[in-house]
């Protein structure tokens, strides 16, 4: 992945810093979806931090905590504590009060190799759709060959 934009370096030395790992969560939106939509850093040098947005430091698999928050799980809990009318915004304290499921790292991992090759299938025309056409093609033959297999009459 290549950067893709870019700030002032004076302006960015002002900015709070997100680390690899770290969950950049929005706090403001004109709509509730967007609000606290969050993304996992996975960069191997820090990134400035708009004033509009909070820093999640955990120690989680960060995949996994990204993946958690686009869950129906998260928007219901995060649904009754967004303010605000035209804008919208979710406080700290609101956040800080969201239950997390924290299975084993050896789980997380699981669950986001699992995810990361549904996303892979779904939205990587280049790779994912060679790969469904080889795994219909198997299922194909697999049952092709059960259905048209026959017992010879004793």
């Amino acid at each position: 992945m290549a950067t893709k934009s870019f700030i002032d370096p004076d302006f960015a030395t002002r900015l709070r810093k997100a680390s690899m790992g770290d969950l950049v969560i929005a706090t403001t939106s004109e709509d509730d979806e967007a609000v606290a939509k969050a993304v996992a850093w996975l960069g191997d040098k820090d990134v400035a931090v708009s004033g509009d947005a909070y820093i999640f430091k955990h120690t989680l698999n960060p995949k996994y905590i990204s993946f958690f928050f686009q869950t129906e799980l998260f928007r219901s809990q995060k649904k009754s504590r967004i303010t605000g009318a035209k804008v919208r915004r979710i406080s700290g304290e609101s956040l800080a009060k969201i239950r997390i499921p924290v299975p084993s790292l050896e789980e997380q991992a699981r669950i986001v190799a699992i995810l990361d090759k549904f996303d892979t299938l779904v939205n990587d025309l280049g790779s994912g759709l060679p790969a469904e056409i080889k795994a219909r093609r198997h299922q194909y033959e697999h049952y092709r060959d059960r259905l048209l297999t026959f017992r010879e009459a004793a």
